[in-house]
């Protein structure tokens, strides 16, 4: 298994005056950085992946949708913007040298409904996201669907849902991108969600469950790593874990969960670390 950590440990918007990341994260220790392209003007394909290929550092790319790219919209123009994003998403994935996009990329990332999705929104879901899908194989990036919590999406909560949507879209590069943040919410068992994933899991969210330190809370990270070892993992995973508020995604951090982001990050990675080497996932 490739461990890495999301930029959003660092900051809240991916500019080339974050560059320097890259260099952290591989002296880190760790095997790859997940780049957020929520702001894909500020995104510079060439110097990331210059930057990526001289430290020999892996990528993966995230994002959510928002309100103007919501592919479950409606309305017809939104749901082609919400298109149109994700196709350059997917471009700017492959353009850094990464294979790899998944993310809040099936409906609008906080969604409000009086009422529960209906058989329309997967529809549009499924046939947009079939679009992007067939798009990324001709590009060799793998899309990945997060199940987030109820606050946060109406449509994808659990991994059992975002099976289904993979089974409606009907192509071989969708996956599964599980996170233990919300999984916790969500999930009746860590191990038993890890397991329905299977060979589908393509990336893995490691989040406390108050997104501070791993281990350092409620999330069954035993159950989580045998199921991993059972279904032999050997794709992405990724510490989550936020301790400031970003200004262009929720986070909602409203307390100090680490008494700093080093702290976090050094205690978080040690964890995981330990836990790899005790399920032989290394």
């Amino acid at each position: 298994m490739k461990l890495g950590i999301h930029a959003y440990a660092w900051c809240g918007k991916w500019t080339n005056s974050e560059l320097y990341l890259i260099d952290r994260i591989k002296r880190l220790g760790l095997d790859f950085i997940e780049i957020p392209l929520m702001c894909l003007e500020t995104f510079d394909a060439e110097a990331i992946k210059k930057r990526l290929i001289s430290v020999e550092l892996g990528a993966v790319t995230s994002t959510v949708l928002l309100g103007d790219t919501d592919i479950t919209s409606e309305d017809p123009h939104i749901r082609s913007n919400g298109v149109d994003y994700l196709l350059k998403c997917v471009k700017a994935t492959h353009d850094i040298g990464a294979k790899s996009f998944s993310g809040v990329i099936y409906s609008r990332h906080v969604k409000s409904l009086n009422q529960r999705p209906d058989r329309k929104m997967w529809e549009h879901s499924a046939d947009c996201l079939r679009q992007v899908a067939q798009y990324a194989y001709d590009l060799g990036v793998t899309i990945g669907l997060e199940p987030v919590n109820r606050y946060e999406t109406c449509l994808i909560n659990t991994c059992e849902q975002a099976l289904a949507l993979k089974e409606m879209i009907g192509e071989d590069n969708v996956g599964i991108h599980l996170d233990t943040y919300h999984m916790n919410m969500e999930e009746k068992s860590f191990y038993k969600a890890t397991k329905l994933a299977d060979s589908h899991l393509i990336h893995y969210h490691l989040c406390e469950n108050d997104r501070g330190i791993p281990g350092t809370g409620l999330v069954d990270w035993d159950g989580i790593f045998q199921a991993l070892a059972e279904i032999k993992y050997n794709g992405n995973a990724a510490l989550e874990s936020f301790v400031d508020c970003t200004d262009n995604m929720n986070t909602w951090v409203w307390r100090q969960l680490a008494p700093d982001g080093d702290t976090l990050l050094q205690e978080g990675i040690a964890f995981i670390r330990q836990k790899q080497a005790a399920y032989h996932l290394i």
